[in-house]
């Protein structure tokens, strides 16, 4: 997982993603800036890359200080869906996933004017999330899409209407896997909107070495699990692979 991530820390360049790997787009139009765990999992180097304070006064801070506050809510939230799925509060810490986890911040920025193409363009091509939850912050321009039923053809496509205040949560692939998909995962994309748009998203992942596999309380005989154990750093490592693979 470190070695997947950590070249992509700072600054991602527009269209050097491509976000579905079936898709023949030349990449997805937005530009990132990555933030990684504050504390690299492994060793005391901070891999993150930071502007010059001379160029961004307090920028740093200000993006630590969210970065925690984000954390903090995320883990509060993980407690919650652990209760749903008939689990003790802390069942995630017990495991090990909270135990320095893999988040990382990301903020993107979709421009307004792309110019004309023959090819469909999407600010973030179709996908869902990797990882356990993703907290997202909009700025309240449209464009974020959702696909209730991921597995319908044709799928039906859905504009998530943007709320003051609040922040969207994505179920990722790690909770669909751990909760036998009792948990589906959320497939969305963005789509241009004619003007700049900006989002902050925080993804909230396992510690690299936390093992993912199917929970008590989601399996039976009638309902095996579907999944089998895995690593989360082996499975992030896989998925951020597919997605650099161009």
């Amino acid at each position: 997982m470190k070695l997947a991530r950590k070249e992509h820390r700072g600054y991602t360049p527009l269209y050097a993603e491509n976000l579905d790997p079936t898709s023949t787009s030349k990449g997805d139009s937005k530009e990132s800036f990555y933030i990684g765990p504050l504390e690299d999992i492994t060793t005391v180097v901070d891999l993150n890359q930071w502007p010059s304070e001379e160029v961004l006064t307090s920028w740093r801070h200000t993006m630590e200080s969210f970065y925690r506050k984000v954390l903090s809510a995320g883990k509060k939230l993980l407690s919650l869906l652990a209760l749903a799925l008939n689990e003790d509060e802390d069942f995630f810490e017990k495991v090990g996933a909270l135990d320095k986890p893999s988040a990382f911040l990301r903020l993107l920025h979709y421009p307004g004017e792309l110019g004309s193409s023959d090819e469909e363009i999407y600010g973030a091509s179709a996908h869902s999330d990797y990882g356990m939850v993703t907290l997202l912050a909009t700025d309240g321009v449209q464009g974020l899409q959702v696909c209730r039923d991921k597995f319908k053809h044709p799928q039906l496509w859905e504009d998530v209407l943007h709320v003051d205040g609040a922040f969207i949560v994505n179920i990722g692939d790690m909770m669909e896997r751990w909760t036998n998909c009792l948990f589906r995962s959320t497939l969305h994309r963005v789509m241009p909107a004619g003007k700049e748009r900006y989002s902050a998203a925080f993804f909230l992942d396992p510690n690299p070495d936390c093992v993912v596999k199917c929970l008590e309380s989601c399996c039976s005989e009638s309902s095996p699990p579907r999944f089998p154990p895995i690593r989360s750093g082996d499975y992030l490592k896989e998925r951020l692979r597919l997605t650099y693979a161009s």
